[in-house]
């Protein structure tokens, strides 16, 4: 009876880490090409490109880096922690930056 307990304890453990690492593809992805858009949107207004041209070439950009993080994020095995502080934090980082570029703009 206590095998049962056992085995199910460990196969939990890899469910719990795989939907982690799905979580951070997901969710944790999505805040960071937030971030990029926001931050390079923002940064290349400032450069003195048109609004649109900005606004396009941002989240094209966003939708590339979105795919490649989405994927280093599945890949990411040990440490899924990690990649949620990373992509969201970095996530928030970018968008700040994005924030206070576009208030010294204005």
């Amino acid at each position: 009876m206590s095998r049962t307990f056992a085995t199910s304890d460990s196969t939990q453990a890899p469910r719990l880490r795989l939907a982690a690492r799905v979580g951070a593809a997901v969710i944790g992805s999505y805040a960071f090409a937030w971030g990029f858009i926001a931050a390079a949107m923002a940064l290349l207004f400032a450069a003195g490109m048109e609004f649109h041209d900005a606004e396009f070439l941002a989240s094209a950009l966003g939708l590339l880096l979105y795919l490649v993080v989405f994927l280093r994020a599945i890949a990411c095995r040990r440490h899924p922690a990690r990649a949620w502080v990373l992509l969201v934090g970095g996530g928030a980082l970018l968008a700040a930056l994005g924030s206070l570029v576009q208030s010294a703009v204005v």
